[in-house]
C-alpha cells in the first residue's frame, strides 16, 4: 500500500521532530502513520508501509503505548494485535502533557524539595549557598505554581479549554481590568 504525498510529508516531519521531542525518528513516524490511519493498523502493516523491520516496529509500539499515544485494539476474528491513536486530539494533548509532567517535572520538583529540606537552616549557610538556595526556592515555587495551574486547566472540558486558548491576551486585559476595579474600590473606602 503506497502512502500519499501529503501523508508522507506529515510522517516524515513527525520523524524529524521526534528527536526534538525526546523520541526517536522511527517512533515519530510510526505514531504519525497510526494517527492518520482511519482504521487500526497491525505491526505488519506498519512495517510494510514504512519499510521498517518488524522488531523495530514492535519496540516503537511499546514506547508509544507507554506514552499512551496508541492503544491496543482487538478485532474479532483476528489473531494479530492492532493499534490506533485516540481520536480526540485533546485527549492526545493531555496524555502528552501528563506524561511529560510525570517523566520530567515531578522528578525535578522532588529534587528541588529535597535540596530545600536538606538545607532548611538557610541562616547557617554561607553567602554563596544562601544565594543558591534562594534560586532553588524560586525555581521550586515557579514549577509548583505551574503544576497547580495545570491541575486546574486539566479539569476543564475541551470546549472550555479551547475557548480559553482562543481568548489569548484578552484574558490579561480582563485581569488588568478587574485589578483596576479592585484598586478603585479600595481607594474609595
Amino acid at each position: 500500500m503506497s502512502i500519499s504525498p501529503t501523508k508522507e510529508k506529515f510522517i516524515s516531519h513527525f520523524g524529524e521532530m521526534g528527536s526534538r521531542w525526546g523520541i526517536n525518528r522511527t517512533v515519530g513516524q510510526i505514531y504519525a502513520l497510526i494517527f492518520l490511519s482511519e482504521k487500526p493498523l497491525c505491526a505488519d502493516e506498519i512495517a510494510e508501509q514504512l519499510t521498517f523491520s518488524r522488531s523495530n516496529v514492535g519496540m516503537s509500539l511499546k514506547e508509544l503505548q507507554a506514552w499512551r499515544l496508541v492503544k491496543l485494539v482487538h478485532i474479532p476474528g483476528e489473531r494479530r494485535e492492532f493499534f490506533e491513536a485516540p481520536k480526540d486530539v485533546w485527549e492526545i494533548f493531555r496524555n502528552l502533557v501528563e506524561e511529560r509532567r510525570r517523566r520530567e517535572v515531578e522528578p525535578t520538583l522532588s529534587m528541588l524539595r529535597e535540596a530545600l529540606l536538606k538545607n532548611d537552616a538557610k541562616e547557617d549557610a554561607k553567602d554563596g549557598e544562601k544565594y543558591a538556595l534562594e534560586r532553588i526556592q524560586q525555581m521550586h515555587d515557579l514549577i509548583e505554581l505551574t503544576s497547580a495551574w495545570f491541575d486546574d486547566v486539566e479539569k476543564l472540558s475541551p470546549e472550555t479549554l479551547q475557548t480559553l486558548m482562543k481568548m489569548g491576551s484578552k484574558v490579561v486585559k480582563l485581569i488588568e481590568f478587574t485589578d483596576r476595579l479592585r484598586l478603585d474600590g479600595k481607594s474609595k473606602n
